[in-house]
This record gives C-alpha cells, structure tokens and sequence, in this order.
C-alpha cells in the first residue's frame, strides 16, 4: 500500500440528497455510507479486511465485473486506456474508486466516482460511472487542470437515468476531491431552467473492519435502501403527476470525454 495517507482507502459516511425545484418541489435526504477504493490496494485491502472481499463473496466487496467494461477484467487498465483517449497520461499515479459496496453480493450504484491522479498527486481527471435502473450505464470523463480542492465542470447529458427528466438537460458538477470530506453536487439544468440538485457529503472515517460493521449496522442493507429510495421516490413523483420521458437507448459509445469547450475547472468553492 502506499504510505501516502491521504490518497488511501477509506470509508465514507454521509447522505445523499436531491431537490427538485419544477414543476413542484420535492426533496428526500438519506445516510449512507460508502468506500473510497485505491484500485492498487484492492488485493492488500482483500487480506487485511475480513468483512471486505475483492471479486470474492464477503459481507462487503468490490467486483471489477461491476464497473468499466464489465466484463471482470482489472480496471486500471481500462481507466488509463479511457484516459490516453483522452490525452492524458497518469503515469502510474492513483487512481481511486468513489461508490456503494456490494452488500451480501447485491449493489446497484446510481454514480460511481473515479479520481485519477498523476505521480504527484496532482487531480488529472474525473470519470463518472452513470447507472438506471434499465440496465443502461455510461461514463463521462472529464479532463481536469490544476490540483484545487474543489473543481467545477460541464457537460451536456447524452444518458438516460431518470424516466421524469428529460435528455434535454445540462449537468454542472462541482466537486471536493476527497480527504477528510467529500462533496458532489451535481446541479441539472433544461431549457427552461434549474431542475435538479443532487448531492453526496461524507466525512472520512479509517477503513477497518470495525468501522465497517459500524456502518452496517447504522445503514442496514445498504443495497435494498439505495434501490428501495430510488423506486419510492419515482412513485411519489409520479403521484404528483410528473410527466413521464421515453425511454432512450445508452450512447454506442460507452465513454464520453468531455472537451475543454464543454468543461471549465476551478479551485473556488462551490456556491
């Protein structure tokens, strides 16, 4: 493992939150808890944690056949192939996994984070992991210049998450990379104005298996809330007569990288 602490693997807990503002306002906030994951430390992580597994069976775990290309292979790999497309190239600095665990096996992982950093530390790229519930997923790689604290980007949608959001929309991230916090706040912009704010805040606690069974216990069956929530305020929604968007088809292409044009970094705090 690297004797770098702040860049290692953690544990995260906090909540999720999301506001919607048209036509009517609707807001829900649930805890969780999440893993911040050095792929290079995932076999290490593997033998020093007994309630953790990686692609094996364990209360919780972390299957590379989740992520990526799916198909099981390491994802390192992918990540810095992904990123030479790109243009950039780490050179064998960290790349760290933001997500919800597998929990008994089961997970489903509405937006998984990857913070791609150089040898220096320095924050090159942001990859974010976008899931429905369709079984659809597609990854937005944006560029980053500069190692702030806080970074803000843009970037058009191209994926279909939300049967109630229409794919005429923006999304403006402004995000902390981690340390002792984390924010994501994800801000969804449509023609007619601000529709959605989301957001993830947590704060560092030490990977070990007693924080982990910690955080079981506080959040039971983490997995059947995040799908559970994600169902019931669908319903609530649609009880409230939000108006229902057709289906669209994933992009053929599974990674869109964001261009410069579409993209703007900056170390201001997020307002």
């Amino acid at each position: 493992m690297r004797g770098t602490t702040r860049f290692a693997s953690a544990l995260y807990v906090g909540s999720v939150m999301h506001l919607r503002l048209r036509p009517f306002r609707h807001r829900f906030r649930y805890g969780v808890f999440s893993l911040l994951l050095d792929l290079d430390e995932l076999p290490a992580l593997d033998r020093r944690l007994r309630v953790f597994g990686y692609n094996r069976p364990a209360l919780l775990s972390f299957h590379d056949a989740d992520h990526g290309p799916r198909d099981g292979s390491p994802l390192r790999p992918w990540v810095e192939a992904e990123l030479r497309r790109a243009g950039i190239d780490l050179a064998g600095g960290a790349i760290l996994v933001h997500g919800f665990p597998r929990v008994l096996g089961y997970v489903f992982n509405p937006l998984t984070t990857y913070f791609c950093r150089d040898r220096a530390g320095r924050l090159r790229a942001i990859l974010y992991e976008v899931r429905n519930t369709f079984g659809d997923m597609h990854t937005y790689l944006v560029p980053i210049g500069g190692g702030a604290r806080w970074s803000s980007h843009a970037c058009a949608k191209r994926f279909y998450v939300s049967p109630f959001i229409p794919m005429q929309a923006r999304y403006r991230f402004h995000v902390r990379a981690p340390d002792d916090h984390l924010a994501i706040v994800i801000r969804q912009d449509t023609p007619e104005g601000e529709l959605l704010i989301a957001s993830h805040s947590a704060r560092r606690l030490k990977l070990s298996d007693g924080a982990l069974l910690r955080a079981v216990f506080k959040f039971p069956l983490l997995t059947l809330k995040v799908i559970g929530g994600i169902h019931w305020e669908a319903f609530v929604l649609w009880l409230k007569g939000a108006r229902h968007e057709p289906y669209a088809a994933a992009p053929e292409t599974p990674v869109t990288i964001v261009r410069p044009a579409e993209s703007t970094a900056s170390g201001r705090r997020a307002a």
